[in-house]
């Protein structure tokens, strides 16, 4: 049994949800890496720097548990490695894993048909990273107090926005304008202490 089963989280939870399809994956890489290559030139943050700042981008086929949430199109949740015990001089490693809600996302889709797949990925994962790189730099603590979690999300917001708009992104322009449609579902992080891992 694993350990999320053990604390009564419902791991078959994911497979019953819609989940993007094999086209849509494809889509998603491809938002993907444009999201890095625009977060890194916005931000001038070389490869080593996110090398430093590991994360991972999974959708809800890999999700489970706390990971999997309707309250957004994304959540980041931290996990913390601590060092083992014979070896005090390695140092805590954060790693942020980005958790695409597909479910979420098809059904915002669903119900606005203006919005289009491609900016609207563009948009969540350029989000996404910009929040992992003010944790990085620590322009702003993971652990933050909810209600400094409001204006964090209206300054990363403008961020993305800026970003998005500067690279003339094609059908985001619509997605960037609409922030207060938009801010109650793509998340900074969920309530609660971050994951610790042994």
């Amino acid at each position: 049994m694993s350990c999320l089963a053990r604390l009564g989280y419902n791991i078959p939870m994911a497979r019953r949800l819609r989940t993007f399809d094999q086209h849509q994956m494809l889509v998603v890489n491809e938002a993907v890496a444009l999201a890095e290559e625009l977060t890194s030139n916005h931000f001038k943050y070389s490869s080593s720097q996110w090398r430093r700042s590991r994360y991972d981008i999974t959708t809800l086929k890999d999700l489970s548990g706390p990971e999997i949430t309707d309250a957004a199109f994304a959540q980041i949740l931290r996990y913390v490695g601590q060092p083992t015990a014979g070896d005090p001089a390695r140092a805590r490693i954060d790693y942020y894993k980005v958790c695409l809600q597909d479910h979420g996302i098809l059904r915002a889709l669903e119900r606005d048909r203006a919005l289009e797949f491609f900016p609207l990925m563009v948009y969540v994962v350029t989000h996404e990273l910009t929040h992992i790189v003010r944790f990085s730099r620590f322009i702003q603590g993971f652990d933050a107090y909810p209600e400094h979690r409001a204006q964090e999300e209206a300054r990363v917001h403008a961020i993305t926005r800026e970003i998005l708009l500067g690279a003339r992104v094609p059908g985001v322009v619509p997605i960037a304008n609409s922030y207060l449609d938009l801010v109650d579902t793509v998340a900074v992080f969920p309530p609660g202490p971050s994951h610790e891992a042994g």
